[in-house]
């Protein structure tokens, strides 16, 4: 909250000078438009003018009476623009005098009154004589007005004191629930197993509950609970390709899913803490963030994010700072065995991340990652393969992974995205050390507001991860390549009630083209509260 001052020079007026009531070309106006368009029935009355220029230096010493030239002043100013409340006790007109500082009080709300004329730019109403009288007086009482000046300093302090200290710690419940209607098709699941893919509709949900907690009013303390019994496709299927970005089966059991705690360094440094339930994705920002989040994004686990960043989750913590608007740098480390004493938060499997990320116009976002993975290969959303390369012989495996992601606004309905990764896997344990290589892209595309505000589609095309160069052996590699086809259409029925249905398709899963296509639909209706 800020107040305003009310005392202000009507010379610095004129001039241009008082900054906080006009612009210097609006008084510049003002002034010609007084000098030029003044009216005898604007005018103070004559005697007053005359008495006011004959000022006794004296009288400075002297309370205000009632007969005199600066009492009448003012009282032809208070009746004329109506800037003291006559009919309020403390600021009505005695019958014989005023002390000086009852006079400033009166004269410093009439100063207000037309401040706010010149502000609402009344000119019409005030004329040369007004701000010459004013003037004086201001001139004369300037050291009581200083007085009234500095009270509302120190009242200012005062309420931004109070500002900065009323907040006190609180706890808010959040609420999100899915219920989602899946179905696959498919002949026969993937990896020449001779069995065929049940095409059944399946109806299963997921339902989180959020406690969170601010001790400050700058940082973030979330506590989650979850109950899901999502399947995870794979098992139907045959491949992590097909896998849901909102799976997950502990048979409706409330767990304890997540904990998060955020808190600034500084204005522009933030610090994240997890003790349960983070990810490397987790600690870095996404630019294409209407496809990341598994109840409002991509209805895949391979269409929500770039899966190097899926190498570990546990416990974890990252540190995130913003150069500027357009530059930021994040790191972050995820331990999934921290909790246990015989290994400790540095034991594997683990990851770190490393990101910058760029925004140098409102349109355009680019990001490069970098991650170093131990024993975490398994991103959930490539073939077998790319979780062991190297066919379960070692069981020390560091991977160093690079990525770049870009995102492009062509207009208001339209933005393209897109992303690349490389892992580079290596062994530690076996007598001749092994390494391997493994790609994967993806092309995103966004149309919002289609048919209602808010509401979006979203396409994905892409290539899950797959293992390109082994030297472990050809027959450890990806034969042949498959393809990520998604549609799906997030359509916000209210704030809190969304409904998504989608579709992808996999051809050649676990890019092998021997493999029959694999078709998932399914319709997630979100709720949140």
């Amino acid at each position: 909250m800020v107040l305003r001052r009310e005392v202000c020079n009507f010379q610095e007026i004129a001039v241009g000078n008082c900054g906080y009531l006009l612009k210097t070309g609006l008084m510049s106006l003002f002034v010609s438009f007084i000098l030029n368009s003044q009216t005898k029935a604007n005018s103070i009355p004559s005697d007053i003018v005359n008495d006011f220029n004959q000022i006794n230096s004296v009288s400075r010493l002297s309370d205000i009476s009632a007969d005199g030239w600066r009492f009448k002043t003012l009282q032809a100013l208070a009746e004329k623009y109506n800037c003291v409340n006559l009919s309020s006790e403390n600021t009505s007109f005695p019958n014989q005098s005023l002390t000086r500082y009852e006079f400033a009080a009166r004269l410093n709300a009439c100063i207000a009154s037309i401040n706010r004329l010149i502000i609402n730019s009344e000119f019409n109403l005030i004329n040369q004589e007004t701000l010459t009288a004013l003037e004086r007086l201001q001139t004369e009482f300037s050291e009581e007005l200083k007085i009234f000046d500095n009270r509302v300093n120190l009242l200012e302090n005062k309420v931004d004191k109070l500002e900065n200290q009323q907040f006190s710690p609180h706890v808010e419940l959040e609420g999100e629930v899915i219920f989602a209607v899946t179905g696959v098709v498919g002949k026969q699941k993937a990896g020449n197993t001779n069995k065929p893919i049940n095409d059944n509709l399946v109806f299963s949900n997921r339902v989180r509950l959020s406690l969170e907690s601010s001790f400050t009013g700058k940082d973030k303390l979330q506590v989650r609970l979850q109950g899901s019994n999502t399947p995870e496709l794979e098992d139907v299927t045959g491949t992590k390709m097909s896998n849901l970005g909102f799976d997950g089966d502990d048979d409706n059991e409330v767990e304890l899913d997540e904990i998060e705690y955020r808190f600034r360094l500084g204005k522009q440094t933030r610090m994240t803490l997890y003790g349960l339930g983070g990810g490397l994705g987790d600690l870095v920002p996404s630019i294409n963030p209407l496809f990341s989040g598994s109840g409002d994004g991509s209805i895949s686990t391979f269409g929500r994010e770039n899966p190097i960043r899926r190498q570990g989750g546990g416990v974890g913590i990252g540190i995130s700072h913003n150069f500027n608007n357009a530059v930021n740098f994040s790191l972050g480390y995820i331990a999934s065995d921290a909790d246990d004493p015989n290994r400790g938060i540095f034991a594997s499997p683990n990851g770190a991340i490393a990101q910058l990320t760029l925004e140098p116009s409102k349109t355009t976002a680019f990001s490069l990652t970098y991650v170093y993975s131990h024993n975490n290969l398994n991103t959930g959303t490539g073939s077998e393969l790319t979780s062991d390369p190297f066919n379960d012989q070692a069981n020390s495996i560091t991977a160093n992974s690079f990525g770049a992601e870009a995102a492009w606004q062509l207009n208001k309905t339209i933005t393209l995205g897109g992303r690349v990764g490389f892992i580079h896997a290596e062994t530690e344990d076996l007598p001749t050390d092994a390494n391997a290589t493994i790609s994967t892209w993806a092309m995103l595309l966004t149309l919002k507001d289609i048919s209602k505000e808010g509401s979006f589609v979203g396409f994905v095309v892409g290539q899950p991860p797959k293992v390109t160069h082994n030297s472990f052996g050809k027959v450890f590699e990806d034969k042949n390549t498959s393809l990520h086809l998604e549609a799906f259409y997030y359509f916000p029925i209210t704030d809190d009630l969304a409904i998504t249905p989608g579709f992808f398709v996999i051809t050649n899963p676990e890019h092998d083209n021997s493999n029959d296509t694999i078709y998932v639909g399914t319709v997630r209706t979100t709720f949140t509260f």
